[in-house]
């Protein structure tokens, strides 16, 4: 089968690679219609990936068909149209069974229980995905909600629900988001679900800003987004949801909250000695909430969401390509070049 592959930094391939098998009795193959290129894929194609590794096929988003079970599969059927849920859990432990998967105690690395981050799972972008433990980790797709939607849903829609459900976002509150990528921008949509009065959205790309306002945000404008949104506010606001990762994104979240202010942290991280500005934050009575998403506790309420309309995830779906465009794909998204948000890629093509 082909799929996509990474060789070094940089270097995205569209490869040939072995088929994946059913290897346990509850394992489960999908055939890939749709999958998509995440903001985490970025640090691998950068060079700055999660293991030394190369040559495993990419990708932790994908929505496809069953075409195989194994027989202890109980809840899935060949022929089911599916979302793979972005990381794996063991299916048996308490947690696993509350669909709190970061937290399984049978996966303690998070490398091993996301597809495409080096190996131990096999990645999405690929004509065909093995699912492990799959009546725990697949969900069924109701058919009002599109292959484009779905994918969002694998992973960029419950990481943005996931940090606007720990800010407590309240009704009438101001939220903030930090990083309009297709994260940040389905933090939008969660702020107005759960009852914002005002979303900022901040972003040093203007067409990422203009999509932002575009549902519904106020770009924040200017070259010192601080002073601007103590402007906008005329204070902090209650709620800064962080969609990057960098240092400089995620002290702009903490100075852009006032006092008693929520910070959510979902962009990811590798600094492991963040300058943290304790003195700030004691004199703020701040919250600072970060960590990792578990993509089966989110997605009931997900799902519902956009099957009434309340969320609408295809929105921020901006290229459609071939698979076989992979590596131009990998370039456009990582120069956010041609007003690129979200790229879903079609196996078939």
């Amino acid at each position: 089968m082909k799929a996509l592959t990474y060789e070094g930094q940089r270097q995205i391939s569209y490869s040939d690679v072995p088929d994946p098998t059913v290897t346990a009795p509850d394992s489960a193959i999908i055939r890939v219609t749709a999958t998509g290129i995440c903001g985490s894929d970025l640090h691998i194609y950068s060079g700055h990936g999660f293991t030394d590794r190369t040559g495993y096929s990419v990708g932790h988003e994908a929505v496809g068909e069953i075409v195989e079970v194994g027989p202890a599969v109980r809840r899935y059927a060949i022929g089911d149209r599916v979302l793979v849920a972005a990381s794996a859990g063991c299916d048996r432990c308490a947690r696993c069974r509350v669909g709190v998967v970061a937290a399984c105690e049978r996966t303690p690395l998070p490398i091993d229980a996301c597809y495409g981050l080096g190996g131990a799972l096999p990645g999405g972008q690929a004509q065909l995905l093995a699912v492990p433990h799959a009546d725990g980790n697949l969900i069924a797709l109701p058919d009002e909600i599109s292959d484009a939607a779905a994918v969002v849903l694998t992973d960029n829609a419950p990481t943005a629900w996931y940090g606007a459900r720990r800010a407590r976002i309240a009704p009438g509150e101001t939220v903030v988001v930090i990083g309009l990528g297709p994260v940040g921008l389905m933090a939008v949509q969660s702020a107005f679900a759960m009852g914002a009065a005002r979303v900022l959205g901040v972003d040093l790309i203007a067409e990422r800003r203009k999509q932002a306002a575009e549902l519904g945000a106020e770009p924040v404008e200017g070259d010192d987004p601080k002073l601007a949104i103590r402007e906008l506010l005329g204070g902090g606001a209650d709620v800064a949801i962080e969609a990057v990762g960098a240092d400089a994104t995620i002290k702009l979240a903490i100075s852009a909250v006032g006092h008693r202010g929520r910070v959510s942290v979902i962009g990811v991280s590798q600094n492991r000695a963040y300058p943290f500005h304790m003195p700030l934050a004691q004199v703020k009575e701040l919250e600072f909430h970060i960590g990792l998403c578990s993509i089966q506790y989110e997605l009931p309420a997900l799902l519902r969401l956009t099957a009434a309309g309340r969320l609408r995830p295809e929105a921020v779906v901006t290229h459609r390509l071939p698979m076989s465009d992979g590596p131009h794909a990998y370039q456009l998204f990582a120069e956010r070049a041609d007003g690129v948000g979200k790229v879903v890629l079609d196996p078939g093509r």
